[in-house]
This record gives C-alpha cells, sequence and structure tokens, in this order.
C-alpha cells in the first residue's frame, strides 16, 4: 500500500499540472478526493487490515491526502491569479491618455431671470424672503381675504396635500408665493420692503402654462406709500430687467380680492421685433385693508402696494420664447442658448 500511495502523490501532481482550467482541476480533484475517489477507497480497505496496522497505515493515509490538498490548493490559486492577470491585461488604462474631462454646466434661464430680479430689487432696497412650499389654507387665502368660494380654492384649480395642521386647515401647494407676503409681515415691523420669488404650483398645464412655475411677489408697506411708487417702482424694474428705456408701461383696472384698487401691468416695446404689442406682465393694486390687518397692522396708519410677476413669463419676453414647456423639456440644446 505504501508503494501505491507515494505513486498517487505523482499522479494527483501530474493530472493537476495537465488540468487546463478550473473546472478540469475539479474533475481531477473528484477522482482523487471525492466520495468515490481513490484516497476514499484506501480509507475503506483499512477494515481489512490487522488492528495492529490500521493506526499506521491510517496516519499515512491522512499525510498523503493532506499533501493532495495542498498541491489543489496551489493549483487552484495559480489560476485566480491567472485570471486576475488576465483580466488587468484586458482592462488596462493608459494613463498617459488626456482626460475627457467633464463638461461646464450652465444656470437655467428661468435661475438667471430670478437671480437678475433679485438683484434689481435689492439695489433698491428690497429684501429678499423665502418660505415653504407647503402651505395652510389660512396663509394660501383666508389671510390674503380670498372668499371661501374662490374657485383658486377647488380641487381643480389647487394641489392638496392629504392632511391637516393642529388647527385643522388643509395643507396645499402654495399657488402663489403671497403667502410669504403674509409671513414676513408678520415677522418684521414697517416700513417693510420685500420680494419673494419661489416655486409655486396650479393645475394647470399649456404653452404659456406649467404645474409647477416661478413667481416672484413684491411688497412695499409704510405710513405713505401711493399707488405712484407702485408706478414708478415697476416701471423702473421692467427697464432694468429688460435692459432697455424703450418700453411704454400701463395699469389697466382689474379685480384681484387681496388689493383695493387693483391693476394689471401691460407692457409694450417701443422698438424691436415686438413692437407695438401689449402684453400682460402682472398684477398688482394697493394692498387691502382686510390684508393689511391680517398682517398685524392697523390698517388706518399703514398702506402699501403689492404686485405678483411670473418669472417665466419675464424670461420669455426677455429671450424671445414662445412655449413655456421648452424650459422643462431638458433639451440641452435650447438651454445651452442662454450660457454662451
Amino acid at each position: 500500500m505504501t508503494q501505491s500511495l507515494d505513486d498517487l502523490i505523482l499522479q494527483a501532481k501530474d493530472k493537476f499540472e495537465q488540468a487546463a482550467d478550473s473546472a478540469s482541476l475539479e474533475n481531477e480533484k473528484a477522482k482523487f478526493l471525492g466520495k468515490n475517489g481513490v484516497i476514499t477507497g484506501f480509507m475503506k480497505g483499512l477494515a481489512q487490515l490487522p488492528p495492529d496496522q490500521k493506526k499506521a497505515e491510517g496516519a499515512r493515509i491522512n499525510r498523503v491526502k493532506q499533501q493532495i490538498e495542498l498541491m489543489l490548493t496551489a493549483r487552484r490559486e495559480q489560476f485566480a491569479r491567472d485570471q486576475l492577470n488576465q483580466r488587468l491585461a484586458a482592462e488596462t488604462i493608459d494613463v498617459t491618455l488626456p482626460g475627457r474631462g467633464r463638461a461646464m454646466g450652465g444656470v437655467h434661464p428661468v435661475i438667471q431671470s430670478w437671480q437678475r430680479i433679485e438683484e434689481i430689487f435689492h439695489s433698491i432696497g428690497f429684501d429678499v424672503a423665502d418660505g415653504p412650499e407647503i402651505e395652510n389654507d389660512w396663509t394660501n387665502f383666508t389671510a390674503l381675504n380670498n372668499p371661501e368660494n374662490h374657485p383658486a380654492r377647488s380641487m381643480q384649480d389647487t394641489f392638496y396635500v392629504d392632511m391637516n395642521d393642529a388647527g385643522g386647515l388643509p395643507f396645499l401647494l402654495r399657488t402663489h408665493t403671497s403667502p410669504m407676503q403674509v409671513r414676513y409681515a408678520r415677522m418684521n415691523k414697517p416700513p417693510i420692503k420685500v420680494i419673494a420669488p419661489g416655486r409655486t404650483y396650479r393645475v394647470d398645464s399649456d404653452a404659456t402654462h406649467s404645474p409647477m412655475f416661478h413667481q416672484v411677489e413684491g411688497l412695499w408697506i409704510a405710513e405713505d406709500i401711493s399707488f405712484a411708487d407702485l408706478k414708478g417702482v415697476y416701471t423702473n424694474f421692467l427697464k432694468a430687467f429688460f435692459e432697455t428705456d424703450d418700453l411704454s408701461v400701463r395699469f389697466r383696472p382689474s379685480f384681484f380680492p387681496f388689493t383695493e384698487p387693483s391693476a394689471e401691468i401691460d407692457m409694450m416695446f417701443t422698438s424691436g421685433p415686438n413692437q407695438g404689442r401689449w402684453l400682460e406682465i402682472s398684477g398688482s393694486g394697493q394692498v387691502h385693508p382686510e390684508v393689511v390687518r391680517n398682517f398685524g397692522l392697523d390698517p388706518e396708519k399703514y398702506i402699501g402696494f403689492a404686485f405678483g410677476s411670473g418669472i417665466e413669463r419675464l424670461t420669455m419676453l426677455r429671450y424671445g420664447v414662445n412655449d413655456l414647456r421648452q424650459f422643462y423639456e431638458g433639451d440641452l440644446r435650447f438651454l445651452r442658448q442662454f450660457n454662451r
């Protein structure tokens, strides 16, 4: 048996070295170390030996088994190294090649307008306020003098959130940034000069409307602010925003529940491709006394004006874009025009 065991080690070494791949190696392993392998056969043969020989032969078989297992492990590790080297060779990166780099990003045209609006109003002493996009009914509607049956409160016009605040009032995605006028005025003492730009939401979608859009609200409250101040501030803003004095502005009587009197603001370019056509640009008016009262102020003492403008609309007019939806389709060919 000794001679056979010695031969077995040489046979296993030869078979393992001849194995072309891992699968072939495992097949050879089964012949020597498997349940029906040669080593198992030798272990079973111990039963036929005299008792005084079993221990010595059993120890010899185990030593041979261990040697074969070591050779098997070494061959497995060699296959693993070969596979790793092949993979490294196939995936080699030439670090001397020039890097591709990343293309420079750009500021979205609507955000460019947002930043421009903030700069213009900040230059004439207006603060910039920011607040929650999820509002309660009181701040979004009631405090701004919207009656309970106002169409804007309907499910067809407003995105409601399925929860209530502590007072049982429903939450909703704000339909304008006017709630920030209420929040800011209740936290600050007059005189109050503030704009509130931000995202707003309404159930509306077409070439000139989007379910999500941007708006800027303006508010100036003091003891002696008149409609003339509104006209002067907004006219100068339009000239600064469009970088031209060649435009006319008119205030057309209208109705908004939060201002009285109220006016739509129209503008007309007096030169260029859009000259001679009046364009509705904003809603405005003198802040309603009830709204002033909801600010926590005395309407007999304080007066002021407010306006609300769509930032997308200002951007469309500035760059000559006819379809609002282009701003949000993610077409880089369109967006790159504004970052050259």
